[in-house]
């Protein structure tokens, strides 16, 4: 489904003067959708209105050899994010000493209308064709086969094309509202449905739906508890598989 709704983002941008500002906004604008790029300098952010995934956005700004850190989409409580890992190897690099191995990640905003856009990115998994569906239950206890049938009516998200280098995205335009999925597991799997339910393996992966920051919520630079600052965690979460 084409998506022609519009909507902001912000993302953390390491901007030091109005050339970076240019080179940026020059590369957002050849991805099309885009309608406005803000950049400040003294903030290091930068703000895009338009149609353009926020993947695709953060793809376009690594181009320019900058890396960006998503502080915000949409209005207050109407966007939402769901960390997809394979449960098979949590269990496997828990005992590495190993916190998680990322495959993917869905970012949503609800554009209004009872509409909510998915922009859904997966990597390092096998070629082939994955559905993408939000499950009735948040259940992560056994992974995949906790997370209950798919969310009635509203949970098919459609499906996701991988490569040959095991990468696929989607970026689609559903109809339900933030608020409803909060809580819910989002799955991509190769696997059909079954009254025996979902099984885990290596190119299934599950996360729980949670609400994320909306424009102008997210202004910590700095972690309260460790120190960090956003790059720091951004660096870290980077070499666990973060996209």
């Amino acid at each position: 489904m084409t998506v022609n709704h519009t909507f902001q983002t912000q993302f953390a941008v390491p901007l030091s003067c109005e050339g970076c500002v240019k080179s940026v906004s020059d590369a957002l604008h050849k991805l099309g959708g885009i309608t406005r790029v803000e950049g400040n300098v003294k903030e290091q952010l930068v703000t895009i209105e338009g149609s353009a995934a926020p993947s695709a956005i953060v793809e376009a700004i690594q181009e320019t050899g900058r890396d960006a850190i998503l502080r915000g989409t949409g209005a207050s409580n109407s966007a939402a994010v769901s960390i997809l890992e394979t449960f098979v190897d949590k269990h496997q690099t828990q005992h590495e000493g190993t916190d998680r191995e990322v495959r993917g990640l869905a970012r949503m905003v609800e554009v209004g209308s009872g509409r909510t856009l998915v922009d859904l990115t997966v990597r390092g998994v096998s070629p082939g064709h994955y559905r993408a569906t939000i499950r009735e239950y948040g259940n992560l206890a056994e992974g995949a086969a906790s997370t209950g049938p798919v969310w009635k009516d509203k949970g098919e998200l459609g499906v996701v094309e991988v490569d040959k280098s095991g990468r696929g995205s989607a970026f689609v335009d559903h109809g339900f509202q933030i608020w409803e999925a909060i809580g819910h597991a989002m799955v991509l799997t190769r696997q059909e449905e079954s009254d025996k339910g979902l099984q885990n393996d290596e190119d299934t992966v599950v996360g729980v739906i949670a609400r994320s920051a909306g424009v102008w919520d997210n202004d910590k630079t700095v972690c309260s508890c460790t120190g960090k600052t956003l790059w720091d965690e951004r660096k870290e979460e980077v070499a666990k598989g973060m996209l």
